[in-house]
């Protein structure tokens, strides 16, 4: 693989802004490439002895290599460039100067050192501004840890101390063991320990002055400057144990409970309570901050190292395209720069570890190192096998499902139409599932090709998140299951040898569906445990949508939930069917019962309702008047549904002039922020016209086209109200395809609202979510930290 093609690969997807334009100084040495070949002169055409090469053999031009100061004062004049460093508005520049602009062809060199110094410059000031963050973050973390290991004691010592003066020296050597290592390199520590040698903390984090070794006194005597230095950092340390006179736990409105108290304006208890649970707590909080802060050290350093590859890479590729040897002292200033000379985020990565290994690992290294740095999931040709067994299963078994119904005339049967009104809507909310996670599995292939960090927006816990294969795998699952469910009820009722198992056959859906529950509900580390829970938390967020503080995986998965009314109408039948029923017999009365009428309404704007509340639950949160305006599009969109359902239910022609009304309305207030707002597209004033400024896809005409088709779709409604058939086709089955075709403009809504999404990330250089933290300090203003 190309460098260029790795230098891209190896990027974090929300700072591609930030890192060396490689393509870009490429294309420029490429212009000087094209200049110097084309007024390069012509070689001789046939081989020809030099008068310069005869000399040198026969020995008369024989010179004796002595070097002199004439010599290497021309050597300095022959130098390409000259690199240095000046000061400019407050912030240290990089400034190179061509010295062979004079030469032919030298302003287009002048021109690639002038870009190549913008690069350098921009991220050095990006590196410099992500640095600066993680040490504060590393003060943050190290107040954290001073006041969980006080914490800690306090609930492992609830009668007191025995030995107030053994224990509390204990105390303060844990407390400098676990934070001297952050402390050591955050913005009011810095200077001192630059000062102050490494050895100052041993293997153990020991501190001189805090550890029981009488050894080190000696050490201590010859060593007073920098003994002057690390107490300068202690003094301005409270005493461990006075450290949870500060504290208390930070109180957050992210339960139904703490959401009523903060409407109510009733205070939160955020009193320090010393239990094993408020420890436990504390303690995954800050292991969680911890892993985040990590990973942020890591990626800051893989940052400099592609950064200082690239630089490299590009300084070479320009000597031999250029013929000159500029490289060596432009990676020296490169080399010399804070970029490559810097070493806070090394040692503080390994400070980071220690103190992680002592306090969450019980000193288990591999252990600690493991969670640290999970393993990243690999794909398997088990998955892709399976899933293309499954995909080949499902393909036969409708052509088994065609084939039976055309053999045995089914559709000219008195019975299909018992069977339409009962078992097709039973059996179609798999089509509806199956269909949405075929969408789903799509969205996620074209993610990954395009490089939207899906996993990070989403919030998935690293390792865990699906792939397309994986996705496509459950789904071809539950089709077999589905299809092979159909054809036993069919194949079983029309023999006559077992047709005594029809009672057994009516139940078969009824059981899948039960199977699916029980699956998702399932305890076991089996079936991607942690995928199932990370739904069926976002489902119960959206059950509770005014309770719960609105985050991005909430809302997109009610969303989703508007787009499956009609299978959360297959789920009220199925209630219906089997509660009410006589399924032994395939009857039921449930489109006459007024319950299930009125439960329909229900269920046809309930999706609705939970996201006009979680926009109601940003507004009050956020205090942004966007989540105003989208919540009367919900609102909108809950008056036509219901108009349409009663109209369905009902008719009459004044259900119909409110139905098309209200349709309407909805129609263009849902279109209009799908594409404006979620997609971020019709910019009339952006660089690609009518589009937006940055584009993942390279080719323009698809936005054109997903336009068309979101408002094609939207207009799939007119079908109820216009009553429209194709085929002579069953109205259950004009249904099915209605909220098909819905699915489908979901499905495509999905990749342009996280592609927008992930754009806007990258425009603030958001890789990162923040993590809570479990104490917050009375003098920081009761701020979370």
């Amino acid at each position: 693989m190309k460098f260029g093609n790795e230098f891209a690969s190896q990027m974090v997807p929300e700072w591609q802004e930030a890192y060396a334009d490689y393509k870009f100084l490429k294309s420029l040495i490429k212009e000087i490439q094209v200049f110097k070949q084309r007024n390069r002169p012509a070689k001789p055409a046939g081989p020809r002895r030099t008068q310069t090469l005869y000399r040198a053999f026969s020995g008369l031009t024989q010179r004796v290599n002595t070097p002199s100061s004439h010599q290497a004062a021309t050597d300095i004049e022959s130098q390409a460039i000259l690199v240095q460093n000046v000061r400019r508005e407050g912030e240290e520049r990089s400034e190179t100067m061509f010295m062979m602009a004079a030469d032919e062809g030298g302003e287009y060199e002048m021109v690639y050192f002038r870009r190549l110094d913008d690069e350098f410059n921009k991220v050095l000031r990006f590196y410099r501004v992500k640095v600066d963050e993680v040490m504060k973050e590393a003060a943050v973390l190290n107040k954290q840890m001073e006041a969980l290991i006080a914490f800690r004691v306090k609930v492992e010592h609830p009668q007191g101390w025995t030995n107030s003066v053994e224990e509390t020296t204990q105390l303060a050597s844990d407390a400098a063991a676990s934070s001297a290592a952050l402390f050591a390199n955050t913005p009011s520590a810095i200077k001192a320990s630059r000062r102050v040698p490494m050895s100052v903390i041993d293997e153990e984090g020991w501190i001189p002055g805090h550890g029981p070794s009488d050894e080190s006194k000696a050490d201590r005597r010859e060593g007073s400057v920098e003994m002057k230095a690390v107490n300068d950092i202690k003094a301005k340390r409270p005493a461990p144990l006075e450290v949870l006179k500060q504290v208390k736990f930070n109180t957050t409105q992210e339960t139904p409970r703490s959401t009523i108290k903060g409407f109510l304006n009733l205070p939160n208890q955020a009193d320090l309570k010393f239990t094993k649970d408020n420890l436990k707590k504390a303690e995954d909080q800050l292991k969680r901050a911890f892993v985040g802060f990590y990973q942020k050290l890591k990626l800051l350093k893989n940052y400099s190292f592609l950064n200082i590859m690239a630089f490299s890479k590009i300084m070479k590729k320009y000597d031999k395209v250029a013929e000159r040897s500029a490289s060596k002292s432009y990676m020296r200033m490169v080399d010399k720069s804070y970029l490559g000379s810097s070493d806070e985020v090394s040692k503080l990565l390994e400070r980071v570890e220690v103190t992680f290994i002592k306090h969450f690992s019980n000193s288990n290294r591999s252990k600690g190192m493991n969670i640290l740095r999970p393993k990243r999931k690999r794909e398997t040709h088990r998955i892709t096998f399976s899933m293309g067994f499954l995909f080949g299963c499902t393909v036969a078994l409708i052509i088994a499902l065609i084939l039976i119904v055309r053999a045995r005339k089914i559709l000219d049967k008195q019975g299909r139409v018992i069977y339409m009104e009962t078992m097709f809507p039973l059996y179609s909310l798999f089509g509806f599932i199956v269909l949405h996670m075929i969408m789903y599995a799509a969205n996620v292939y074209f993610w990954r090709r395009y490089r939207v960090n899906y996993s990070f927006i989403f919030g998935f816990k690293e390792g865990t998140e699906l792939g397309y294969g994986e996705v496509l795998l459950l789904g071809f699952s539950l089709s077999v299951l589905a299809l092979a469910s159909v054809l036993a009820n069919l194949d079983m009722e029309m023999d006559p040898i077992t047709a005594d198992y029809k009672p057994i056959t009516e139940l078969l859906p009824l059981g899948l569906v039960l199977l699916v529950i029980v699956i998702m509900l399932c305890p076991f580390n089996i079936l991607y445990r942690s995928s199932r829970y990370f739904l069926l938390v976002c489902v119960f967020h959206c059950l509770l949508a005014p309770l719960y503080k609105v985050t991005l995986p909430d809302f997109f998965l009610a969303d989703q939930l508007t787009s499956q009314v009609q299978a959360l109408r297959s789920l009220e039948f199925y209630i219906c069917y089997y509660g009410w029923g006589d399924y032994k017999h395939r009857q039921s009365n449930c489109k006459s019962n007024d319950v299930f009428n009125t439960f329909s309404f229900i269920i046809a704007g309930v999706p609705y309702v939970w996201r006009l509340l979680q926009c109601l639950r940003r507004l009050y949160d956020e205090r942004d008047p966007h989540q105003g305006y989208n919540g009367v599009k919900y609102l909108a969109t809950i008056l036509a549904v219901c108009a349409r359902t009663a109209y369905t239910l009902n008719g009459g022609a004044t259900w119909k002039i409110i139905a098309w009304t209200t349709s309407i309305i909805a129609t263009i207030l849902s279109t209009y922020w799908d594409i404006v707002v979620d997609w971020g597209l019709l910019q009339s004033k952006s660089k690609n016209r009518w589009l937006r400024d940055k584009l993942l896809v390279p080719h323009k005409s698809v936005y054109f086209v997903a336009i068309i088709m979101n408002v094609l779709l939207r207009l799939a409604w007119m079908q109820t109200v216009m009553r429209i058939t194709v085929f002579s086709l069953h109205r259950q089955t004009m249904v099915t395809l209605v909220a098909s075709l819905e699915i489908l403009r979901r499905g495509l809504w999905n990749f342009f609202r996280l592609e927008n999404e992930h754009l806007n990330n990258v425009g603030k250089f958001r890789a990162f979510k923040s993590v809570p933290l479990p104490f917050n300090y009375d003098e920081d203003g009761n701020k979370d930290e």
